[in-house]
């Protein structure tokens, strides 16, 4: 059925934003390059993007509605509806499924009492399955409100929310230190992070993930850690990780076809061969 308008901001709230928002179209020569910044702008408001949000933004982008709705639905960062203080994704995608990310989005979903984007009653938690993180080297990983929290267990990531519930402080493993969703929404909008020491927190890739830039940079790549076929000294491991690997790196024994005597490794021939 057709809504009502969506209602206005109060007055002190709508000239709040609007100053911010100002802000923010001025980094652009174009204004409606500033729609992705405005709406984490306005979800840090409300904690999601309503209708209120996206018909501020529409009008102060000089947008129509529907321009709007349509880049808020498309982007999966942006909250359709109310949702918890945090937001806990759990990765499930290939690598991270296979290292346990659905035992831990499983364990959750049971320990939490809710399914994929839901909240819990008491409004601390929106549990959430999510895409790749591109920290693969760290699987299985955990977000919480888009920081990493890396390495993690069924145990591990059911007390972590515990933790979180409880109110008592969570350190991710790298990243600045947790704050609120709203106050996470307003950091991705572009405004700094004025907590003591946030800035200077940081925390870098792994290995696995760092081969690239370093063949890029012409630097000696990191050692592999899965022998070539053939090459793999006599008695040593399958997987045995240098000193400097990350401890989450794995490699899958490479035995494929070869270890199916019914199907054997070999040099594909052409049809009539």
């Amino acid at each position: 059925m057709p809504q009502l308008p969506a209602p206005a901001y109060l007055a002190e709230v709508r000239a709040r934003l609007e100053a911010d928002a100002k802000e923010v179209i001025a980094r652009y020569p174009d204004s409606r390059s500033a729609l992705l910044p405005l709406l984490h702008l306005v979800q840090s408001e409300e904690g999601y993007v309503s209708r209120t949000g996206m018909a501020f933004c529409a009008e102060l982008l000089g947008l129509t509605t529907a321009e709007v709705t349509a880049v808020a639905t498309f982007y999966t960062m942006y909250r359709r509806r109310a949702g918890g203080d945090y937001q806990v994704g759990v990765c499930t995608n290939t690598l991270c499924a296979v290292m346990g990310g659905d035992a831990i989005f499983d364990r959750l979903k049971e320990h939490l009492g809710v399914g994929n984007d839901e909240t819990t009653e008491d409004g601390k938690i929106t549990l959430e399955h999510i895409e790749c993180n591109a920290a693969c080297d760290f699987a299985p990983v955990v977000m919480v409100n888009w920081e990493f929290f890396d390495n993690q267990t069924p145990e591990s990531a059911t007390h972590l929310v515990d933790e979180l519930i409880a109110g008592r402080t969570v350190e991710p493993t790298r990243g600045a230190p947790l704050c609120s969703y709203k106050e996470t929404a307003r950091i991705l909008a572009g405004f700094p992070d004025e907590r003591p020491g946030a800035v200077e927190a940081s925390g870098g890739a792994g290995p696995a993930s760092l081969i690239g830039l370093r063949l890029a940079k012409g630097e000696e790549p990191h050692p592999r850690v899965v022998a070539p076929r053939g090459e793999r000294p006599r008695g040593a491991r399958l997987h045995d990780p240098s000193p400097s690997e990350h401890l989450s790196s794995h490699d899958a024994p490479q035995q494929t076809s070869a270890s199916d005597p019914d199907h054997p490794s070999g040099p594909t021939a052409e049809e009539g061969e």
